[in-house]
């Protein structure tokens, strides 16, 4: 990863973990971006619905790239997506610079 690259993910952490007072790393914005995407506030979220908060995130960061797409809401409110294309083959490092890179983005950071 390259130096430019860090430092912008280091300023987008830093200014999501100052708006919610807490150090975060890359788990934990997903997480917050799946919250904030389901859009019915911070609560306490059972474990499956904790993962579903992330498949969530993952998929509306990814959406600009392709990957999914937005359907619909169901009764209860929560966001559904199609896969619209195929996720390439990436090493564990590739796939974290592509999640930091979608991050970005959807915190309108990247150029």
């Amino acid at each position: 990863m390259d130096y430019v690259f860090e430092q912008q993910w280091k300023q987008t952490l830093k200014k999501v973990s100052e708006d919610f007072g807490d150090e975060l790393d890359l788990q934990a914005v997903i997480f917050l971006i799946g919250v904030q995407e389901l859009g019915q506030g911070f609560r306490t979220f059972k474990k499956d619905e904790k993962l579903d908060l992330m498949h969530i995130a993952i998929c509306t960061v990814l959406e600009p790239y392709g990957f999914y797409r937005f359907t619909h809401r169901d009764e209860e409110g929560w966001p559904h997506f199609e896969i619209t294309g195929q996720l390439p083959a990436l090493n564990p490092e590739q796939q974290e610079m592509l999640m930091k890179k979608a991050v970005m983005n959807y915190f309108g950071k990247e150029d």
